[in-house]
């Protein structure tokens, strides 16, 4: 796998979701994750989620047509991915074991924090 179609693939993988959590946060995130998203506060909270979740797939699609952008957006997605997955494994000791959604989300994020890893030390003699 090329740095760009990484950096292609993730960006594609998280709008999907950045739009469920922050397009209509009270239909979707109910009907995903099972529990209702009331009042204002809470829906501004999704929304900020996917202004969060739409600028780096942003970034990550942008990177991916200049190759000068790209070691620092493997580390960007690296550090995205990780970070979520962190939260999640924490979460799952601490909390047990989510809904099936959120375990294909956490899978996702390894898988992806781990190719942005492999590519970043493959890479990274030669950069």
């Amino acid at each position: 796998m090329t740095e760009r179609s990484l950096l292609i693939l993730a960006a594609l993988g998280l709008v999907p979701i950045a739009l469920s959590y922050g397009l209509m946060p009270s239909a979707s995130v109910t009907y995903l994750l099972g529990f209702p998203v009331e009042g204002v506060n809470q829906t501004h909270v999704f929304r900020a989620i996917m202004g969060l979740y739409l600028a780096n797939a942003l970034f990550w699609l942008v990177a991916s047509t200049k190759p000068k952008l790209q070691r620092s957006a493997l580390w960007v997605l690296f550090l995205f991915m990780a970070g979520l997955a962190g939260g999640r494994a924490l979460s799952i000791l601490l909390d047990g074991l989510p809904g099936a959604i959120l375990v294909f989300y956490l899978i996702a994020e390894l898988v992806f924090a781990a190719l942005s890893l492999m590519l970043l030390l493959k890479n990274g003699e030669s950069k």
